[in-house]
C-alpha cells in the first residue's frame, strides 16, 4: 500500500526559508541580466533593472511553480524590491 501523505522529510525539503525565497529570486534576476548574484542589490526597485514584462511574466511564473502558489500578475508593482516580495512570499507559502 502506498502511502499519500507526506513523510517528514519530504515536509522538510519543501519548505523554504526567506533566504531560500531571496537566494531564489538574486540568482533569477542575476542569469536574466548576465550579472554576478553579487551585483544583485535586493533593496533596489525592479524599474531598476530594467526587466521587460516578457521576463516579469517569466519571473512570476516560475516562482509560482517553485513555490506551489498562485501570484498576481501585478505582484512586482505591489511588492517592488526582493527584499519586499521575498518577505511577501514568505508570509504567503504554508511552513
Amino acid at each position: 500500500m502506498i502511502s499519500s501523505e507526506p513523510n517528514s522529510t519530504q515536509i522538510v525539503q519543501d519548505s523554504k526559508s526567506l533566504e531560500d525565497i531571496q537566494s531564489w529570486i538574486v540568482s533569477y534576476v542575476s542569469q536574466l541580466l548576465d550579472i554576478s548574484p553579487q551585483e544583485v542589490i535586493t533593496s533596489l526597485d525592479f524599474d531598476s533593472y530594467g526587466l521587460d514584462s516578457s521576463a516579469v511574466v517569466s519571473l512570476i511564473g516560475d516562482l509560482e511553480h517553485w513555490l506551489k502558489i498562485d501570484l498576481s500578475p501585478s505582484i512586482l508593482f505591489d511588492y517592488s524590491t526582493i527584499e519586499l516580495l521575498s518577505q511577501h512570499l514568505f508570509e504567503q507559502i504554508p511552513n
